[in-house]
């Protein structure tokens, strides 16, 4: 039994992406009290920490309480992001008029149709909305309300959940007052984006943790009257908050720009009138008339009535224009009613923010649709808000930076110690102390460190933009440089967009005929016929759009198209599109027409049956003209389309030919018809699918063929060459996809490739894993030896890697039945075909939690999911889309991937570089500080002035600047800053700093000429000591930006750099020119008292030039190959024992003594193909894949484990013939247990 859940804390939206935990507060006036006595006692600092963490102020100012008696929620996401919400009550209607009881009960029914369609659903009870109003909050653009029979918060749908097909239908409008009652609770059907007031932003980014510690530190030195520096930090603070305000504000004025629309809509009331109102006041329920002429959708609707040509691009990046067709009415036909679903019916939703291109329908009648959905409820709302809430981006680097910058708050704190004991020891005045105290805080810890990391990143985004890649989140360029693994789409991203014909190969009696290149050899035969009136082609602007593959398939058949017009009446139908030849003549020579000569062969299309994914086809219902009867024409996935055909219309060598095409990676589609004698018109629109869609005539199949772009696989080669993985997910056949992996080598010549099948009949009945050779039917599994676990062992031919394939039907059914096994699957998995759009985010998200640094690459189409979800997101559509993408490229194809890892491994390293030069300058200044501390002196204010405004700004500016190298090496860059590598860098370096300064200085008080320096109440700190120590100093701030900026082989070396160079010879000219005899004004000016001797002064630059060399070899050695392998060698049993994610994965896999439930037979991809075809063996595939329909996942040659990984690597393959009977898989349990994957 589970434990009983607390009151005060529950979670919301449960089992779903968004869940989220919740807890209720309500007021308590001493916490309050006793927390604003802290507040005022701390001169408002504790409130200032509280305004970075709100949840802390709850914690401390109010009680935990039930969610029903809250004033506040406190609601924790799945990336335990925090956040604060009032809780509301809605009371009121938009004109001021109190919501009564009865129409809180009515505008709060979750369903909202109890009355039209006799199904109470999920409605409230009168409890639910109390005598008060309607409690509610809002988080992230989404409205909760309370749910008093669940006692909890839920969140608030329209009509998309639970609501019977029938209900559409049935809508007859909303009157007014119903309307004004909805649209208080559910809101205006707005998508706002509010362009911040820059007085708020201001207020926001100047409470930004970074300016506060500016703010403090230009406060200290003002108190410090270190007035120069202080107005240089304020000059380029101003700068960054008004270019960072500007920047904020430009990007939500172009969100707002690009997603608020509004326009007059037409609806209908409950009397039948219709009324013409503004867009934003649409609510669920209303029925909206859909203009002929097209508009752009304001809500998400149900088409009830007539048809609409859509251009989806703005959801799905694919500008291919849609036809919509009305929801299916039960009253119509007796499969009786059904639940509506917004992906299942996806083909009848018109979704917000699409183009109604055309809308079309017999005589006047009006176009209709049911709005189910409205403002950030939507399609395009939920997209906005996935740009305006991204999901946090975990990046080792900047939690390293973070925790890195506490190690150096604690190094303050130390010298912050130092100081007061030397200064109280001394007899230091209070005030002196604590500004010297403090002024160190700001020394360890820089102010300029965040501006400092930026200049890599800025750098590298404008030579991004110079390649024509553009970057929207300059932030996502540093996780470019960390990929390990790169996810691409097929179709329009590795290979073409377009398709071109290869290829009919009719069949007749049963028999494949001759392979046909020229479609009009065929005359007027029925395989033309299906491929000229089966598709959903439409002129729009006197130009036939459609998708790719019909169009390509339209044109081959030279014939022509004409959409409906007024002469209809001889198809005895109202509103027909009509195909015909555009070479009459040459199709009349038939002999087997010369009977019709007279009559024009033409043929009306009267009802089409949309391409759905989950059934893998589409057909149509046409009418030749002269005829008698109606034809359906079909075509769709060929193991979907034989499975429909008569037994004894197939080929008997269908799946052998199949098989020959689909491995060469050609796109296939089988063609079907059928005779549909005495029926009529009337009950032929009201037929389903189903019933007509059966006992086919099978007439052929369709070759198409999807080239891949020349640019593949040498991008390809370098990802390979770099260590970075190449994955392809693709919602095309798997067999077509492996064809595309190994023609563009992302599978070598000889490694083998597994394909992974679950075969399950659904029910209560066990599924089991079956591992089959992926290509060549021929090769055959031969067992070495059983062990008592019955595990098989294997040796495979010529094997230089495994790489596992496998289907979205396969990925859904291990994820649900074998979920441990698929971080072991992605690890070696290469091909994952036919995948749904959430498929192929899971599958991102999978590889990330195993430790990859994912990249995925798309057009946009079925991507978008994905390309967000990836660390780094790269669209080749400039489609709306893709503007959640960080990255999109105008080049189509993926010459850009190569181009984006290596300018952000350029910037990473830079920002590493910068970090670290930032890090040394600190402890060094630090060091220096330090010193003259110990005798009561400092830096004075123009030294400082010299170091900080001239030194480290531009040397850091500049430093940035280097380009990123034009090759990419498999070594990546290190992504922690916290690792042995870069802190033994730094450490050592910072140790020769460290004793450079304190010998220089000892040195110089054992010189003849040397007079000690003595502590005044002038603050006059012209003296020997800090003279060198300050000279010596700016030289080691030259040296660090040497050391660290590191140029092979992430980045060009710092000699092509020339700016960076030419600021590196000012900078020293100038040191050298201050160290050897400056102008008695500038020395004045920095109260430098130099050494009279100048051989002393020679001997500093050459302290200063053994410090460089010195440094120079250090770092050389640290980065040295051999040094490092001996550091693994003496490290390596520590170092191993950590490994963790993908890692561990791997040598998990290579150790295994077994793996693989295995079956014991041999089974051909035709014998897997006509297994999965059959709807007894596996259930309905219900992915959304590409394209119109392809051939299936199918396999061959049951693959047996037993071997270890290293063994499946080495091991050579006897071919060995064996009793295809003899088959034996293991289920349910057994699977589960032999599974070492």
């Amino acid at each position: 039994m589970a434990p009983e859940q607390q009151p005060t804390k529950t979670c919301l939206n449960v089992g779903l992406e968004d869940e989220m935990e919740i807890r209720g507060y309500r007021p308590d006036r001493v916490k309050e009290v006793i927390s604003w006595v802290f507040v005022i006692l701390t001169l408002g600092v504790l409130r200032l920490v509280f305004h970075w963490r709100p949840a802390w102020w709850l914690r401390l100012t109010k009680c935990r309480c039930d969610l029903s008696e809250a004033t506040l929620v406190l609601l924790q996401d799945q990336y335990k992001e925090l956040y604060v919400e009032k809780v509301r009550v809605l009371s009121q209607l938009e004109d001021g008029k109190d919501l009564h009881q009865s129409d809180l009960l009515l505008i709060h029914r979750n369903r909202l149709t109890s009355e039209t369609s006799g199904t109470s659903g999920n409605s409230v009870t009168h409890s639910s909305a109390t005598s008060e109003g309607l409690p509610y909050f809002v988080n992230k653009k989404i409205k909760y309300v309370w749910a008093a029979e669940n006692d909890q918060f839920e969140k608030l749908k329209g009509l998309e959940d639970g609501v019977a097909c029938s209900f559409f239908h049935g809508a007859r409008g909303l009157s007014v007052t119903e309307q004004a009652g909805r649209r208080a609770v559910f809101g205006g059907n707005n998508i706002e984006v509010h362009v911040t007031p820059i007085i708020k932003l201001l207020f926001t980014q100047v409470l930004n943790p970074f300016y506060v510690f500016q703010v403090f530190s230009v406060i200290l030195w003002c108190f410090d009257e270190y007035y120069y520096y202080s107005g240089c930090i304020v000059i380029i603070s101003v700068i960054s908050l008004t270019t960072e305000i500007h920047e904020i504000r430009t990007m939500q004025r172009a969100l707002k720009g690009t997603v608020t629309s509004n326009q007059i809509v037409s609806v209908c009331r409950e009397t039948g009138e219709y009324e013409e109102i503004l867009s934003d006041q649409l609510v669920p329920g209303d029925v909206l008339e859909v203009p002929r002429s097209g508009c752009i959708m304001q809500c998400d609707a149900v088409l009830v009535t007539g048809n609409c040509i859509v251009n989806e691009s703005m959801l799905t990046g694919e500008s291919v224009p849609v036809t919509k067709t009305p929801i299916p009415n039960p009253r119509q036909s007796t499969s009786g009613d059904m639940t509506f679903n917004m992906k299942d019916h996806s083909r009848h939703i018109l979704f917000c923010g699409t183009q109604v291109i055309q809308a079309r329908y017999y005589g006047n009648q009006k176009v209709k649709a049911v709005v189910v959905r409205t403002g950030f409820m939507t399609s395009k709302g939920e997209l906005v808000r996935s740009i305006m809430f991204p999901k946090p981006v975990d990046f080792k680097f900047s939690q390293d930076a973070f925790k890195f910058i506490g190690a150096l708050a604690i190094i303050a704190c130390i010298g912050m110690i130092y100081t007061l004991v030397l200064m109280i020891r001394r007899g230091n005045g209070v005030s002196h102390v604590i500004v010297r105290t403090l002024d160190l805080v700001t020394i360890v810890v820089p102010p300029a460190l965040p501006a400092a990391m930026t200049a890599g990143i800025v750098f590298a985004q404008k030579r991004l933009r110079r390649q024509l890649v553009y970057c929207i989140s300059p932030h996502s360029i540093n996780l470019c440089g960390a990929i390990n693994v790169f996810c691409f789409d097929k179709t329009g991203t590795l290979t073409e967009d377009g398709l071109d014909m290869h290829s009919v190969i009719p069949s007749l009696s049963a028999s494949f005929q001759t392979v046909v290149k020229d479609v009009q050899q065929l005359g007027r035969q029925p395989v033309v016929a299906c491929m000229a009136t089966c598709h959903s082609l439409t002129i729009i602007e006197d130009t036939l759009a459609g998708d790719p593959l019909d169009l390509k398939m339209f044109e081959t058949t030279n014939w022509e198209l004409e959409e409906p017009g007024e002469d209809a009446t001889k198809y005895d139908i109202f509103v027909p599109t009509v195909v015909r030849p555009k070479q009459p003549d040459v199709v009349r020579a038939s002999e087997s027409f010369e009977s019709i000569e007279s009559i024009p062969f033409e043929i009306g299309i009267v009802r089409q049956f949309p391409f759905s994914s989950k059934l893998q086809r589409m057909s149509v219902i046409v009418r030749s003209l002269g005829s008698s009867h109606f034809d359906l024409y079909a075509k769709g996935s060929p193991e979907m389309i034989s499975s429909l055909c008569r037994h004894e219309t197939m080929p008997a060598d269908f799946h052998e030919v199949l098989l020959h095409y689909t491995q060469q990676g050609f796109r296939v589609i089988a063609l079907a018809t059928r005779q549909l004698r005495k029926i009529g018109y009337v009950k032929l629109q009201r037929a389903q699918r189903e019933t007509v869609e059966c006992d086919l005539v099978f007439l052929g199949l369709l070759i198409m063929e999807n080239r891949m772009k020349p640019q593949t696989r040498p991008v390809i080669e370098q990802l390979r060459g770099a260590n970075i993985r190449p994955v392809m997910v693709t919602g095309d056949n798997i067999l077509t996809a492996l064809s595309i992996a190994r023609e563009c080598e992302m599978i070598k010549k000889n490694d083998t490739v597994i394909s992974v099948h679950v075969l399950h009949s659904g029910g209560d009945s066990h599924p089991c894993i079956q591992w089959t050779y992926a290509e060549d039917i021929t090769r055959q599994v031969k067992e070495i030896h059983t062990d008592s676990e019955n595990s098989v062992n294997v040796d495979i031919e010529y094997s230089e890697r495994l790489h596992f394939a496998l289907t979205g039907r396969t990925w859904r059914l291990i994820r649900q039945h074998f979920p441990e096994l698929l971080p072991k699957l992605v690890v070696r998995g290469t091909v994952f075909a036919r995948m749904s759009p959430d498929q192929k985010q899971q599958l991102v998200e999978l590889l990330q939690e195993i430790g990859y640094y994912v990249g995925m690459c798309g057009d946009g189409a079925n991507d978008c999911g994905a390309l967000k979800t990836a660390h780094t997101g790269i669209s080749l559509s400039e489609a709306e889309a893709s503007v959640a993408s960080p990255f999109t490229s105008k080049e189509q194809n993926i010459t850009c991937v190569p181009i984006v890892i290596r300018e952000g491994r350029a910037a990473l390293v830079t920002s590493f570089g910068i970090f670290k030069y930032m890090a040394g300058y600190s402890i060094t200044q630090f060091i220096s500080v330090c010193v003259l501390y110990w005798i009561g002196a400092n830096l004075t204010d123009f030294t400082f002035l010299y170091i900080d405004l001239f030194l480290l700004t531009t040397l850091c500016i500049t430093f940035g600047y280097t380009s990123a190298y034009p090759d990419l090496v498999p070594n990546v860059p290190t992504v922690s800053l916290i690792s042995l590598r870069p802190l033994v860098s730094l450490a050592m370096q910072l140790v020769v700093m460290g004793i450079i300064q304190v010998l220089t200085w000892q040195y110089v008080r054992t010189q003849p000429w040397f007079m000690p320096f003595v502590p005044n109440d002038d603050d006059n700190y012209t003296c020997h000591e800090v003279t060198v120590v300050f000279c010596i100093s700016s030289f080691q701030y030259i040296t660090l930006s040497v050391i660290f900026s590191k140029g092979t082989p992430f980045r060009r070396s710092i000699f092509t750099n020339y700016v960076f160079l030419a600021n590196l010879v000012i900078c020293t000219a100038v040191s050298v020119y201050i160290s050897l005899y400056p102008f008695p004004w500038l020395a004045n000016l920095l109260m430098l008292s130099l050494s009279p001797s100048m051989l002393f002064r020679g001997q500093i630059i050459g302290f200063a030039a053994i410090n460089f060399f010195l440094c120079l070899i250090l770092e050389n050695v640290i980065d040295s190959v051999t040094l490092q392998k001996c550091c693994r060698g003496i490290l390596g049993s520590k170092m191993q024992g950590r490994k963790s994610g993908f890692e561990a994965i791997e040598e998990d896999l290579i150790s295994a003594s077994e793996w693989g439930p295995m079956s014991k037979s041999t089974s051909s991809f035709a014998k897997l193909m006509h297994l999965e075809s059959q709807p007894a063996v596996s259930p309905t595939v219900t992915d959304e894949n590409e394209g119109n329909g392809d051939s299936s996942e199918v396999g061959q040659g049951d693959f047996t484990g037993g071997k270890t990984w290293e063994q499946l690597d080495s091991d050579n393959f006897t071919v060995d013939t064996m009793d295809a009977n003899d088959s034996t898989v293991l289920t349910g349990s057994e699977c589960t247990t032999t599974t070492r994957l």
